[in-house]
C-alpha cells in the first residue's frame, strides 16, 4: 500500500499597510476612535430613564468590565453578555464621490447588525470572522452618516471558553477607486521550492463596479523586505466586465530565495498595482515568506525538508483582563515568551484570531494550525455552574452552522491564506465527542476510553454525519486552497473510525489519545498522525518523540485563559505555560527543559508532605521564604548534562534523584534562609543557573515597562509591577495593594495580577500583587506630552515611570 505523503509548497503574503494584510485594496483608515456605546438595546432609547451613551475607543469588549457574578455561567468566566449598541458619525468629504466607500470590521462578537444612516448593511453571526460591507450605495457624501452597531450576545453562555461581547477588533474606513483590487483578492504560492529558485504563482482578482467594460494592467514585483532593489517583475493584462470581476494570474521567478523557517523567517514584499488606461487605480504591498511544508505517515512533519516536531501549544483569544480585545504588542510580547521557552507551533483554538496574531507568527517564525470550528451542527454542553459539573445549557454555533457554516469556514481560508505560518485548516475541534452530542453502537463496546459518556445512546445525532459534514467542509478549503492540508482534532477517534470522518481529512489529530497512536498506525498505515490536543505530562511527549510517525503535539494549553472556570470564585483555566499576565509559570520552565535548545535551569521549593512528595511537580513555585529546618523538596528542571545546588555560597548537592514520571530532579534538604542557587553545567562548563532567595517585608515598588516612549494616540505600554524588600529581593510571598495614579494624556487599560480566584475589577485603579507582581497596562490618549505613571502601596516606597 502506498503511503500517504503530503507535500506542499507555498509563497504566501502579508500586508504592511495600515489594514494589516486583511483586505488588500484601497485606503484604509482606521477609525477606532470615540465610538458612543450602551449595554442596553438601543430601541429603548425613549423610555423615561434611557441608560446614557458613553464614549470608547475600539478595540471594545463590554464583558470583560463585568462584574463577575456567581450566578452567570463558569464557561465563560462568571461574566455578563447582553445586548450592545455602538454609533459613530462620519464626514465622509463630497471630493470622494465617484469612490466606493467600504467598513471593515476585524471581529464583533457577535450576532453583529451594522447599518448606515439606518439602512441595514448586513448580519454576521459568527464573532470571529472579518467582514467588509460597501456602503457607497447610502452614504451621504460631504454630510454627516451615522454608524449603528448592533451586538447580540444575549445568549451568552455559547460557548465553552470566555468570547468577550462587542467590537473586540479593529475597524476600518476603506475608500477605492470603482477599479480595485477585491477584498482579499491577492492570493500567492509556490508549488516547487528549492534552496535554488522558486516560481511564485500570483492570483490578482480586480474588481469592477463601473457599468461598462475596462481592460485593467496588473503589475507585480518582489523585494526582500527592507530593500528597494526588485528580485522579479511580471505584468499581467485582463478584461473585466461591468460590474464583474476578473483574475490575473502570473508567476515570479526567483533565484536562490532565502527560505522562511522557525529559526530564520525570511520576508519579502509583493507590490501589486492595477492600472486602467495608465493611470493607476489600486496598489498594495504584502510581506511574504517561502517555504515547503510535508506531512509524511511514517515520519511526520517537515520544514524545507528539514524533518521536525511540532512542540505546539494550544490558545485562546483573550488577554485576562484585557477580554477580547485585542492589542498587537500584547500577543507579541505572549507569542514571543512561547517561543523563547522552545515552543515552535500555536493552534487557533477553536476559532480565527485576528489576523496581527497570524503576522506576529510570519514574523518571528511560529507555524500555525488554524481552526474553524468547537460544534458544528448540534449544540455542545456548556457548563454553567462549574467545569464538568452541574446542568449545562445548550447555546451556541451549531444554531447557525447550516445556513452560515461553509461561507465562514471559506472566510477563513480567504482571509488567512496568504501567511506563511498556517501549515494546517482545521475544520473542527471535539465534534466527534461520544454523546456531546454524536453517538455511535461502537460505544457499547469495551475499552472506550470515555467513560462518562459510554454507552450508545439512539437518541443522540448519529455519528455518520459526522463524515457527511466534513466532506463538505473539506471541499470548502480546497477550493479556497490546496497548498495546505486539512485536519481536524478529534476527541473519539475509537467512534470517528467507524465513519468517513478521519478518512476525508488529510492529517488526523488526536486529542488526549495517546494510546491510539500505535495501532491507529498500524491498522491505517496511510493516516498522518498527530497530537492536537495534549496534557503536560512527560509519557505524551514521549509518545512523540519515541514514535516517528507522530508529527508533534499541541499542548492544553499555552497561556491561562478566561472561561471554562472552576466552581466559584474562579476566572478560568489555569494550566497554561504563561499565566494571565503573559509570564512563565514553573511548567513553562519543565517545558522549557524539554523542547529548548538553549541551557537552562529553574528550580522551585515546597514543604515535603509524605504522600504529597510527588505529585504536580511541574507547579513548585520559586519561593524560599520557609521555617528554620523545614524538610524541603527541591524540584529542578534542567536540560543540561549535570546540576548542583549551592545554598549560600557552598556546594550542598550534587547528585539529585531524578523523577521517573516527569523527569525532575529532586533534592530534600532542611531549609536554611538565604540564597539557594542551581547551577548546570555541560561537559563540565557552567552553563546556566538560577536562583531563589529569602525575602524580607516588602518595602518598595520597582516597575519594569516594556517601552520608553507612548508618543502616539493609542500607544500601549506593559508595565511589570514587583515589590522588593530593603536588600532589593524580590518579596515573592507578598499580596500589597497597589494603586496606579496617571497624569498626562494616557489611560489605565487595566491591571493583571494573574491570580485565578480573585475575582475583582481588574480595570479598577487598585489591585492586589499576586506572587509579588502584577502587571499594568496603559495606553496613550494623545499625541506627544509627558506621561507619569505612579504605582503606591501602605507602607511601601513608590515607583513612577516617566514616558515621553
Amino acid at each position: 500500500m502506498k503511503l500517504r505523503i503530503l507535500s506542499v509548497s507555498i509563497v504566501l503574503f502579508l500586508i504592511q499597510v495600515s489594514l494589516f494584510s486583511q483586505a488588500s485594496f484601497g485606503e484604509a483608515i482606521k477609525i477606532n476612535e470615540n465610538w458612543q456605546f450602551k449595554n442596553r438595546d438601543y430601541e429603548d432609547e425613549f423610555r423615561k430613564k434611557p441608560d446614557p451613551w458613553r464614549t470608547v475607543d475600539l478595540p471594545h469588549d463590554w464583558s470583560v468590565e463585568g462584574p463577575h457574578s456567581p450566578t452567570l455561567s463558569s464557561c465563560t468566566g462568571y461574566l455578563p453578555g447582553g445586548i450592545g449598541w455602538y454609533k459613530k458619525s462620519l464626514t465622509i468629504p463630497a471630493s470622494d464621490k465617484g469612490k466606493k466607500i467600504y467598513i471593515y470590521f476585524g471581529g464583533v462578537y457577535c450576532n453583529s447588525e451594522v447599518r448606515i444612516n439606518d439602512k441595514l448593511l448586513g448580519i454576521r453571526p459568527n464573532g470571529y470572522i472579518s467582514f467588509i460591507y460597501d456602503m457607497t450605495p447610502y452614504v451621504n457624501f460631504g454630510a454627516e452618516n451615522q454608524i449603528t452597531v448592533k451586538v447580540d450576545h444575549s445568549k451568552y453562555s455559547d460557548s465553552r471558553w470566555y468570547t468577550g461581547s462587542g467590537i473586540y477588533r479593529d475597524v476600518y474606513l476603506i475608500k477605492a477607486n470603482p477599479v480595485h483590487i477585491d477584498p482579499w483578492g491577492v492570493y500567492c504560492y509556490a508549488d516547487k521550492v528549492t534552496a535554488k529558485q522558486a516560481t511564485v504563482h500570483t492570483e490578482t482578482t480586480v474588481n469592477n463596479s463601473t457599468e461598462t467594460p475596462v481592460t485593467a494592467v496588473v503589475e507585480l514585483s518582489l523585494t526582500k523586505k527592507g530593500e528597494e532593489k526588485v528580485i522579479a517583475r511580471t505584468k499581467k493584462s485582463i478584461q473585466i466586465q461591468a460590474s464583474s470581476t476578473a483574475k490575473a494570474i502570473a508567476e515570479l521567478k526567483i533565484s536562490s530565495p532565502a527560505l522562511w523557517s522557525i529559526r530564520n523567517p525570511n520576508l519579502y514584499e509583493l507590490h501589486t498595482s492595477v492600472s486602467v488606461q495608465g493611470k493607476e487605480v489600486d496598489r498594495n504591498t504584502l510581506q511574504t515568506g517561502i517555504r515547503d511544508i510535508r506531512f509524511d505517515a511514517n515520519k511526520g512533519f517537515f520544514l524545507n525538508g528539514e524533518n521536525m516536531k511540532l512542540k505546539g501549544v494550544c490558545i485562546h483569544h483573550d488577554a485576562g483582563c484585557l477580554g477580547s480585545a485585542m492589542y498587537k504588542s500584547v500577543w507579541e510580547r505572549r507569542l514571543k515568551n512561547l517561543k523563547d521557552l522552545g515552543c515552535n507551533a500555536i493552534r487557533m483554538s477553536h476559532n480565527p484570531q485576528d489576523n496581527m496574531i497570524y503576522d506576529i507568527c510570519d514574523e518571528i517564525g511560529l507555524l500555525v494550525m488554524d481552526e474553524a470550528f468547537d460544534e458544528w451542527e448540534n449544540y455542545k454542553r456548556k457548563w454553567i455552574e462549574g467545569w464538568n459539573v452541574g446542568v449545562p445549557k445548550y447555546e451556541g454555533y451549531a444554531e447557525y452552522f447550516k445556513e452560515w457554516g461553509e461561507r465562514d469556514l471559506t472566510d477563513m481560508v480567504n482571509q488567512h491564506k496568504n501567511h506563511p505560518s498556517i501549515i494546517m485548516w482545521s475544520i473542527g475541534n471535539e465534534v466527534d465527542y461520544p454523546n456531546d452530542p454524536y453517538s455511535h453502537p461502537i460505544l457499547d463496546t469495551e475499552g472506550i476510553s470515555q467513560k462518562a459518556v459510554m454507552g450508545y445512546k439512539p437518541n443522540q445525532p448519529n455519528a455518520e454525519r459526522l463524515g457527511v459534514i466534513a466532506k463538505k467542509l473539506v471541499a470548502c478549503v480546497k477550493k479556497a486552497d490546496t497548498s495546505r492540508p486539512v485536519t481536524a482534532a478529534l476527541a473519539g477517534v475509537v467512534m470517528s473510525n467507524h465513519t468517513d470522518y478521519p478518512f476525508v481529512i488529510d492529517v488526523a489529530g488526536y486529542n488526549y489519545t495517546e494510546s491510539r497512536y500505535k495501532q491507529d498506525h498500524e491498522k491505517y498505515p496511510e493516516r498522518i498522525l498527530y497530537g492536537s490536543e495534549n496534557r503536560h505530562d512527560l509519557d505524551a511527549w514521549k509518545a512523540v518523540t519515541e514514535n516517528d510517525y507522530i508529527a508533534g503535539q499541541f499542548l492544553w494549553t499555552g497561556i491561562n485563559y478566561l472561561g471554562e472556570s472552576h466552581a466559584w470564585p474562579s476566572r478560568g483555566f489555569d494550566s497554561g505555560l504563561l499565566d494571565f499576565g503573559g509570564f512563565k509559570k514553573p511548567k513553562g520552565y519543565y517545558r522549557e527543559s524539554l523542547w529548548s535548545d538553549k541551557p537552562m535551569v529553574y528550580i522551585g521549593a515546597r514543604v515535603e508532605k509524605g504522600n504529597e512528595k510527588k505529585k504536580n511537580l511541574m507547579d513548585v513555585l520559586p519561593e524560599w521564604n520557609f521555617k528554620k529546618d523545614e524538610e524541603m523538596r527541591i524540584v529542578c528542571f534542567t536540560n543540561c548534562e549535570k546540576v548542583e545546588l549551592q545554598l549560600n555560597g557552598r556546594t550542598i548537592a550534587k547528585q539529585p534523584v531524578d523523577d521517573e514520571d516527569s523527569g525532575a530532579k529532586c533534592w530534600i534538604i532542611p531549609f536554611e534562609a538565604g540564597t539557594l542557587k542551581a547551577v548546570a553545567f555541560n561537559k563540565n562548563q557552567p552553563v546556566a543557573e538560577y536562583s531563589i532567595q529569602t525575602s524580607g517585608q516588602p518595602e518598595k515598588i520597582v516597575c519594569k515597562p516594556d517601552v520608553q516612549s507612548l508618543s502616539k494616540k493609542g500607544d500601549l505600554a506593559q508595565i511589570e509591577v514587583i515589590l522588593e524588600d530593603k536588600n532589593g529581593v524580590f518579596a515573592f510571598p507578598s499580596d500589597n495593594m497597589i494603586t496606579c495614579k496617571i497624569k498626562g494624556p494616557a489611560k489605565l487599560l487595566g491591571m493583571e495580577n494573574s491570580n485565578p480566584t480573585d475575582m475583582v475589577d481588574y480595570h479598577d485603579k487598585q489591585l492586589r500583587v499576586y506572587h509579588g507582581r502584577l502587571l499594568a497596562y496603559v495606553q496613550a490618549t494623545g499625541d506627544g506630552g509627558n506621561i507619569e505613571v505612579e504605582f503606591s502601596g501602605q507602607w511601601l516606597k513608590a515607583a513612577k515611570v516617566v514616558f515621553k
